[in-house]
């Protein structure tokens, strides 16, 4: 991103982070997701047709709670045009490996990273409900419902971005975009399965308020029941 850009993005972010009003955070992030989803738009209309390949990067996520963070980075990246593949325990933690384009891959880290921050302050913040007998249970849900509220909030913020650029010739850049990060996937993960990780009910919903309250997007959007699906390498390994 350049300079500028960068830096009212860091602020924004840095000042959610940092405050404990919801209606702050929630115009300060609603802020920060607008602005970058415009500036991801804007790299698709300025690539031209001798835009670069697309780009990958590794993400290794410490513990604990390294598969649900895990998961937290690889649905960033997802929402943000990127493609992201769980492959396993390396280096210290779990592993995402991203594809993307270079400006893509600049938002998802960007964001992921504030948005690692907030979850693991929400989490510490929870009471858990009277009489739950699971706590671990109970927090490990709530991540997840953390997790898909802030895939479907930055997936309407990315829609409203692209509407707005009036272009009609952006979503066929999008489409060829898309079919060019998948192919550098296929180059080195030919099999890939999908997985749905389970939830507790409870959990699951307080976990999803939390994200609305992480707030990409001002607008309350309906949560769907159930967990949104991630990819993950079969069989394979980075080359």
């Amino acid at each position: 991103m350049n300079h500028r850009t960068l830096e009212r993005v860091r602020k924004l972010l840095a000042k959610a982070e940092g405050t404990d009003n919801e209606h702050e955070r929630a115009t300060f992030m609603a802020a920060a997701s607008a602005l970058m989803a415009k500036y991801g738009i804007e790299q698709v209309t300025l690539g031209g047709p001798r835009r670069a390949a697309p780009g990958n990067r590794i993400v290794t996520l410490a513990d604990p709670w390294a598969r649900e963070k895990a998961r937290l980075v690889s649905l960033v990246a997802q929402a943000l045009r990127c493609r992201p593949l769980l492959i396993g325990r390396g280096d210290g933690g779990q592993r995402v490996h991203v594809f993307g384009f270079t400006a893509d891959l600049e938002r998802a880290d960007l964001l992921a990273t504030s948005l690692l921050l907030q979850m693991a302050r929400g989490l510490a913040g929870i009471e858990l409900p009277a009489g739950f007998p699971a706590a671990r249970a109970y927090r490990r849900s709530w991540m997840l419902g953390f997790t898909d509220e802030v895939y479907r909030l930055l997936s309407a913020a990315e829609s409203e971005a692209l509407r707005r650029s009036g272009s009609a010739g952006t979503e066929l850049v999008l489409a060829d975009r898309r079919a060019e990060v998948e192919r550098a996937v296929a180059e080195q993960y030919p099999r890939i399965r999908r997985t749905v990780p389970r939830t507790s009910g409870t959990g699951y919903r307080d976990g999803v308020e939390a994200g609305r309250r992480a707030d990409l997007e001002r607008e309350r959007l309906r949560s769907s029941e159930g967990c949104t699906p991630i990819s993950s390498a079969s069989g394979s390994s980075p080359a």
